[in-house]
């Protein structure tokens, strides 16, 4: 390690260095600790008494050797302040930890895992220009073992079972909600202890790693959810590592945030060597395809209020470890979930930007949210929430997230939200999102909502499958997996989605009628779509000068997927300059034009 580079925030492979590392005499454990009066490392090694370990380098780090410590042995370093009290603390740069509610730390190493992808990353390259449809997931409640919370299925496991239903599904990307080591099941992984420690609640790194290789193997990329902003308050981690505030703010004004947790200190450099460590650790040892990065609007300005004014210490970091990050990983993917309207969070770090691939689009999701709630006579004022987006849209790459945030905490489902009695919300929810996957951005839906799932997701319950052995729920699978097989298939829903030849408005003035006509294109390829969002049948005759043939590929009114549309053959293609289109109530449909 360089050790100038982790002072000054510009080192990305501090794990290599510090940690436990397994050699030929043993064990090298090493942590960096500046304000410790003295470290000792406790273990199963030493029968837990202390084995002292001494400076090194310029006195900041701590260093020794114990020749009968192995792979899988527990360990802990015991740091005394000052005023000789001391804190057993968990390895920052630990590789594999005790599962919860124990805390020790477990000899691992950098794994010799032979990954059998390279076919797969030496064709990774950006997606831009293509289909991005993902899959996000909570590991241990998708599905457990006899429905049990305390038989979560292995990563390798999982793999076994997961990957089928995401290539029958026509899911190419699984976005994995975070994964370094966490104490409380309720945090989701958002509050962590290990930055470099897969969580041991579903087996070990190295299963983790088969999981990764599988999905590659079967082409589907995997991103990580990553959280460079903040770190969970238990004393036997971070907190005060070292007696002192090391990676947390000292003022409690900046030092806490709205989860109760620590905040990082971005403008230490040692703290951003840290975790864009970590960023580089996740993608370059485990070969994940990508990272989300949580709640940067928090990065951007300080407790993310930006009244509060810009943390230019941590747009700066943000800045290093993105570009950093791309210097050694070009095809890798960077998310930001970032509500705040920051200009250029996807532009390069060259011109300026913060050097993220996309932008979730939280301002989609709550207009569009928020009209589908709306009642057919309010939408009338609202109509303009529908169109919105296109006004903003080529500032930024965005991607649109219906993603576990709006599906919990008293929000509802996806379906819930949806306004009217039971079966209208099924209707409105299978127009929105054709609505979804025709607007131009990248697609990202939370588990649970392709199956018009109807209670608010738990940590502790796996989803709800047996829904599928009722009409409307089987129904509603049937049309989402459809739906995510023609966006997957058909170029002009993808391929120009950053391009304002990608996209144009047919008609957005039927406020009275809450129409939406909109076209998407893509070299030859040219796809309509038609919306009817209320609540009575309406006719809509599209004109043009030239004769057009239109296919139909998918109507969310179709019997097939519970609604009351049988469309007959001659229905399916239809050729004229002078078309009418009758629409349901609460519908949409594409039609392929050539």
């Amino acid at each position: 390690m360089d050790h100038y580079n982790f002072y000054t925030g510009k080192e990305f492979e501090a794990y290599r260095y510090l940690g436990a590392h397994t050699t030929g005499n043993g064990v090298i454990f090493r942590t960096f600790a500046p304000s410790a009066e003295k470290i000792s490392v406790i273990g199963e090694f030493n029968n837990w008494q202390e084995t002292p370990m001494k400076k090194i380098y310029d006195g900041n780090f701590w260093e020794c050797t114990i020749s009968s410590a192995t792979k899988g042995m527990r360990y802990k370093y015991r740091i005394y302040k000052k005023d000789n009290t001391f804190i057993d603390h968990a390895d920052p740069y630990a590789f594999y930890s005790e599962l919860r509610p124990n805390t020790a730390s477990i000899i691992y190493g950098l794994s010799d895992f032979s990954f059998q992808d390279e076919k797969w990353l030496k064709k990774r390259k950006k997606c831009i220009d293509g289909p991005i449809n993902i899959y996000e997931l909570h590991f241990g409640s998708w599905r457990q073992k006899n429905n049990d919370t305390s038989e979560c299925y292995l990563y390798a496991e999982l793999a076994d079972i997961l990957i089928p239903y995401l290539k029958e599904n026509a899911y190419n990307f699984v976005e994995i909600m975070p994964l370094g080591e966490y104490p409380c099941d309720e945090s989701w992984g958002y509050q962590a202890t290990g930055f470099f420690s897969p969580t041991s609640r579903y087996g070990e790194p190295d299963g983790l790693r088969k999981f990764i290789d599988q999905c590659h193997m079967n082409q589907i990329g995997v991103i990580l959810d990553f959280v460079p902003v903040h770190f969970a308050l238990d004393d036997y981690a971070l907190k005060n590592y070292d007696g002192t505030p090391l990676y947390e703010y000292p003022h409690s004004s900046v030092g806490y945030n709205e989860w109760g947790s620590c905040n990082f200190m971005h403008s230490r450099g040692e703290v951003c060597s840290f975790l864009q460590s970590s960023a580089y650790y996740w993608l370059k040892e485990f070969h994940f395809d990508g990272l989300r990065m949580d709640a940067v609007g928090n990065l951007i300005y300080w407790q993310g209020n930006k009244e509060r004014g810009e943390n230019k210490s941590a747009i700066t970091f943000l800045q290093n470890m993105n570009a950093g990050l791309k210097k050694r990983m070009a095809d890798i993917l960077l998310y930001a979930e970032d509500s705040s309207s920051y200009p250029g969070v996807t532009l390069p770090v060259s011109k300026g930007g913060l050097g993220f691939d996309f932008k979730w689009d939280m301002g989609w999701m709550n207009d569009t949210l928020s009209y589908f709630q709306s009642s057919p006579k309010e939408r009338t004022e609202k109509y303009h929430k529908i169109t919105f987006s296109m006004h903003y849209f080529y500032n930024e790459k965005y991607i649109l997230p219906l993603s576990h945030d709006e599906v919990v905490h008293g929000k509802a489902t996806i379906v819930q939200k949806m306004n009217g009695e039971y079966e209208q919300k099924f209707q409105q929810a299978k127009a929105l999102y054709l609505y979804m996957f025709a607007h131009p951005g990248k697609k990202l839906n939370f588990m649970g909502n392709e199956l018009g799932q109807l209670r608010e997701w738990d940590e502790k319950k796996e989803q709800d499958w047996n829904i599928l052995n009722y009409p409307v729920h089987d129904a509603f699978h049937h049309f989402m997996q459809d739906l995510n097989k023609i966006y997957l298939s058909y170029p002009a829903l993808s391929k120009l989605d950053y391009v304002r030849e990608g996209f144009s408005w047919i008609d957005c003035k039927q406020e009275a009628k809450c129409i939406y006509i909109f076209e998407r294109r893509a070299d030859n390829q040219r796809i309509l779509a038609l919306f009817n969002l209320s609540d009575k049948k309406q006719t809509y005759e599209y004109r043009t000068n030239s004769k057009q043939q239109f296919t139909l590929l998918i109507a969310s009114d179709m019997e097939c997927y519970g609604g009351q549309e049988k469309y007959e053959k001659e229905d399916l293609t239809l050729k004229g300059n002078n078309i009418k289109f009758q629409l349901s109530p609460f519908s949409g449909r594409y039609y392929l034009m050539e």
